[in-house]
């Protein structure tokens, strides 16, 4: 069974204390499985995020030729535990300039960029592409980077598809990635940087105040290099939806199993931002900015904005224009169907406290659009998300954690919006 293409959110009749496990972080799975590959010996990673994006990248490792074995996680649903045997640095498979071997991305950001930097240690030609979304999003920084390196890469006007050259290892050359549009450029240099050799200057943003170049040079520090064991910790940015349902029904007193100690995930701060709903002091609240403050949870901390006392301002957001959608413009359009007073100047929006009433939610195909507004359908009745099924790109198993009975869910019922029956089992998981 499949997700509907509409689905209903109707608020729990009785909330209940809930303690709510969360699927393995997929910024850290990503990045460990590009470790992992270039690692020399076998390396297995615990509580790994199992979803479109990590399936793309674990799909394409096997395309190149690396062993990967991959095994449910009895803990947690949408986790496995994953095994690869890396080579040390070297790419098994290659193709040719006549048939340069395909590599699909789909709409994955982190297995595009991260990928595109791995293959030019390869031996051969290879072709990377992703879906309409993913070939409409910026890549020129990262192809000027390689190119400064010393590689071979065709592609036009700085978008996928691309058409890269492998030189069979390490350039030891030096280059400078400017990350204004998007960090990703500087963490997919750096995770093949020890096997290439490679020199990497980041521009565009401090790259030790940038959160995800941060969470890749701490991962790197202490990801085992010549194979071994590591542990995936929960996913913050998914952690925040369960956060937000927390805030808006305090009686459930929602806590987050396992909550990650690291520091690494800058979404961890989502936990500040809350705690909004419980503070009566009446003084204006601080900006909140994508780059300093939070990352994808900024997108739930806008979605339940309306629900606070007193107006909040979101700024620094030029970033969510260039991501699985327009997602300034989403949340504007999305909020004011809904209700919300909402003003966008340049990359800033304020959002102010409204009355706000239920609507059908364009999700624009984008999991985190689907998932803060479905979590503000707890609060909102007659909240209707539409293509529900893409929350599967992170969190294939959100509004089965949703509809769960507590402690393990919060008890929302989720309605088929065709037939008005309530999903229940494999019809609530999307994939």
């Amino acid at each position: 069974m499949a997700l509907p293409e509409v689905v209903e959110v109707v608020p729990p009749a009785r909330p209940s204390p809930v303690l709510v496990t969360i699927p393995g972080s997929k910024s850290i799975t990503n990045r460990a499985l590009i470790l992992a590959a270039l690692a020399d010996g076998k390396t297995t990673l615990h509580g790994a995020l199992w979803c479109e994006d990590t399936e793309v990248m674990v799909e394409a490792l096997r395309k190149l030729g690396f062993e990967v074995g991959v095994e449910p996680d009895p803990a947690e649903e949408a986790n496995r535990t994953i095994s690869v045997t890396g080579l040390g640095g070297r790419i098994p498979n290659a193709g040719s300039r006549d048939r340069p071997l395909e590599v699909f991305v789909a709409n994955a950001g982190t297995a595009a960029r991260f990928l595109t930097a791995m293959l030019c240690l390869g031996n051969g030609v290879y072709r990377v592409a992703g879906a309409p979304r993913m070939n409409e999003r910026p890549q020129g920084a990262l192809f000027d980077a390689l190119r400064q390196l010393g590689y071979r890469l065709e592609a036009e006007g700085g978008h996928l598809p691309a058409l890269l050259h492998g030189e069979g290892g390490s350039t030891h050359g030096s280059c400078v990635v400017d990350i204004a549009e998007s960090s990703q450029f500087a963490s997919a240099l750096l995770l093949s940087s020890r096997a290439g050799g490679w020199r990497v200057k980041v521009t565009g943003e401090d790259a030790e105040e940038s959160a995800y170049v941060a969470m890749t040079s701490k991962l790197m520090e202490v990801f085992p290099r010549n194979g071994g064991e590591f542990q995936i910790e929960p996913d913050c940015s998914s952690a925040s939806y369960f956060l937000a349902a927390g805030a808006l029904l305090p009686e459930t007193k929602l806590a987050v199993a396992a909550w990650p100690e690291s520091g690494w995930q800058i979404d961890a701060r989502f936990l500040e931002f809350a705690r909004r709903f419980g503070d009566d002091a009446g003084a204006a609240y601080a900006d909140v900015s994508r780059l300093r403050d939070l990352g994808d949870a900024i997108i739930t901390a806008i979605v339940v904005a309306p629900l606070l006392p007193r107006p909040s301002r979101f700024v620094d957001l030029g970033r969510l224009r260039l991501q699985e959608s327009e997602r300034v413009q989403a949340l504007r359009t999305e909020l004011t169907k809904c209700g919300a007073r909402v003003i966008e100047r340049g990359d800033t929006l304020e959002v102010f406290p409204s009355d706000l009433h239920g609507a059908e939610i364009e999700t624009y195909g984008d999991h985190r659009i689907a998932m803060a507004f479905a979590i503000l359908g707890l609060r909102v009745p007659g909240m209707r998300i539409r293509n529900p099924a893409c929350v599967g790109k992170t969190f294939p198993n959100f509004f089965a954690k949703l509809a769960a009975p507590p402690p393990a869910g919060l008890g929302a019922t989720v309605l088929d919006t065709r037939t008005r029956r309530p999903l229940a089992g494999a019809a609530l998981v999307s994939g």
